[in-house]
């Protein structure tokens, strides 16, 4: 018999940001593939017995290719397990949902997808602030800080992310964003526009840094630490 795939949002990191639904799918899996942002404590609502597989994609570290990664899946889910794919933040934000989703479909395995707490929602109340403003940023925007071989992407829309009227936050950007910062000052983006960057979001080393768009640039262009982090620039609020 054919397994089930449900495609888990884990949240930024907090297992207390799960959702019931995350909870009871976790406790009833056969088999949880996980991504490293997703791993730690969130884990121990694995069912006891349950097969864990760490699958996970960290820049500038060896990890398995998104091929392998599928068909990982795929195994275990032909093997007639209910299969976990655990994604950190919202598995449709930057998650590479959508090739795990063709394999599956590919091979005829049914499966749902359960959201999480985006990161980008998660880093804007730990600092504090609001990701909306009635009056002054009315859109919100992500866009990913690297291609598929680590660089800026090429394609990115200049002009709507050089609005200081947005919200713009920034995923996988901080080894690109001095380049992106360039641009947009080239743009019209004033160096004084707010940022922040907020790294480990949730997790026990969180650290939120508030500046402007040129402070942050030359913060991340002499370096870039090792965290995961999320950065917003554009027309935010104080904290």
């Amino acid at each position: 018999m054919t397994g089930f795939v449900s495609f888990v949002g884990a949240g930024p990191g907090d297992p207390e940001l799960l959702t019931l639904k995350a909870v009871d799918r976790l406790g009833r899996a056969d088999a949880v593939l996980f991504d490293d942002l997703s791993s730690g404590p969130i884990l121990g609502h694995a069912r006891d017995g349950a097969t864990l597989v760490g699958v996970g994609k960290r820049a500038g570290r060896p990890s398995p290719k998104q091929a392998e990664v599928s068909r990982v899946l795929v195994e275990h889910a032909q093997a007639g397990q209910h299969v976990v794919r655990l994604k950190s933040g919202d598995s449709g934000i930057y998650g590479r949902l959508e090739e795990e989703l063709d394999a599956l479909k590919s091979a005829g395995i049914k499966y749902e997808i359960i959201p999480g707490v985006p990161s980008a929602i998660a880093a804007a109340a730990a600092a504090g602030i609001p990701l909306t403003r009635k009056h002054a940023a009315r859109r919100v925007q992500f866009i990913t800080g690297h291609d598929v071989v680590g660089a800026l992407p090429e394609d990115l829309n200049l002009a709507a992310l050089s609005d200081p009227n947005a919200v713009t936050v920034v995923f996988m950007g901080k080894g690109t964003f001095p380049q992106l910062a360039e641009l947009l000052m080239a743009n019209g983006l004033p160096d004084d526009t707010p940022a922040l960057l907020a790294e480990d979001v949730s997790g026990p080393d969180q650290k939120i840094t508030q500046g402007t768009v040129g402070e942050l640039a030359r913060q991340l262009a002499a370096s870039t630490g090792q965290k995961p982090a999320l950065i917003l620039y554009g027309a935010l609020a104080e904290s």
